[in-house]
């Protein structure tokens, strides 16, 4: 199996305007099959015909940094998709984010973020998911970008208008770059969610380069960072003597940490020294504190290079979506023609 490398990567009811009806969504690569073009005699029908509701017939109010837009679901999934996956990765991880990304942008645009009111979606990565334009996606492919750019709209096209649901609702599609051995549960990060929950994923340092990473701190950086959060923590004059207990989530990542006698969230040991995840072991070793680090992202949901590996396993994007989002469907929506 080949060796992935993981770059630093940036880092949830559907209202249509017609009425919808949630039928299975193929679980193959094709598109969903075309109507059949046999009139029914209108004596004999008992129920409107309905058509899915695909990509392009959907609307999205989008906060760029320009101001929001108004685009088309097949306008911006394509655009997002390669803001969020490496273009390399195996299509059938392609085809898993563009589900990821389009039942997420369907989760928002019913009941829209407090931190814009005014869009469904934006296109932060700190807040929502990565946009990648035209122009930046040129800079950045080169030689490969009309290839790259074939295979982000095939990954949207293959899946056009499936997105996954829990309980009939879209659901809330989070997602990281990588885990190690181990995805997190929503409830640890405060988004509890009975499809969030802590699954294996199959990334080792073997599989994927920089899985593994070290962040050091001098003891000089490391008390003002902490006492920055917790005030109440005591330093003494033996860095070593600083760190206490480290109690850990389901998925062995970092609940909190005591430090100078008082608790210090993993969370906020992250943000603190930029910290890839909360994933890791701290030691002192005599001259510096130092962070060994599994891992890139929250960890919650599908992890994008787990996904890659599954799919080169043979794993199909309805797969691997079952996999990281369990109990949760795959639909396409219908509305009355």
């Amino acid at each position: 199996m080949r060796r992935k490398a993981l770059p630093a990567l940036l880092a949830v009811a559907l209202a249509f305007a017609l009425p919808l009806l949630l039928s299975p969504a193929p679980s193959a690569r094709t598109a969903p099959p075309a109507e059949t073009e046999t009139p029914v005699p209108a004596a004999e029908t008992s129920a409107p015909v309905r058509r899915a509701v695909l990509d392009e017939t959907l609307t999205l109010a989008v906060r760029t940094a320009d101001g929001v837009r108004e685009m088309t679901m097949a306008e911006y999934l394509p655009a997002a998709l390669a803001g969020e996956m490496p273009a390399a990765f195996h299509p059938e991880a392609l085809r898993a984010q563009a589900v990821a990304l389009r039942s997420y942008a369907l989760h928002f645009r019913a009941a829209r973020k407090d931190a814009h009111p005014d869009a469904d979606v934006c296109t932060s990565p700190a807040c929502c998911a990565a946009f990648a334009d035209d122009a930046a996606l040129r800079a950045r492919w080169g030689a490969e970008y009309a290839r790259y750019a074939s295979k982000m709209r095939a990954a949207a096209a293959d899946t056009d208008g499936q997105y996954l649901v829990w309980e009939d609702e879209p659901i809330l599609a989070v997602f990281h770059a990588a885990s190690a051995g181990q995805t997190e549960a929503g409830g640890a990060l405060g988004v509890a969610a009975p499809y969030l929950v802590s699954v294996p994923s199959p990334e080792t340092a073997e599989t994927v380069a920089a899985l593994e990473s070290t962040v050091e701190v001098s003891s000089a950086e490391f008390r003002g960072a902490v006492a920055s959060v917790a005030p109440d923590a005591v330093f003494g004059d033996d860095p070593a003597a600083w760190l206490g207990a480290v109690t850990r989530t389901e998925s062995g990542r970092v609940a909190s940490v005591q430090i100078g006698g008082a608790a210090v969230s993993g969370l906020a040991l992250r943000q603190l020294f930029s910290l890839r995840s909360a994933d890791f072991s701290l030691a002192w070793d005599g001259s510096c504190f130092r962070f060994s680090v599994r891992g890139s992202g929250h960890g919650v949901g599908m992890s994008q290079y787990g996904a890659d590996l599954l799919a080169e396993g043979g794993a199909s994007y309805a797969e691997i979506l079952a996999h990281y989002y369990p109990g949760t469907r795959l639909v396409i929506a219908m509305a009355a023609a």
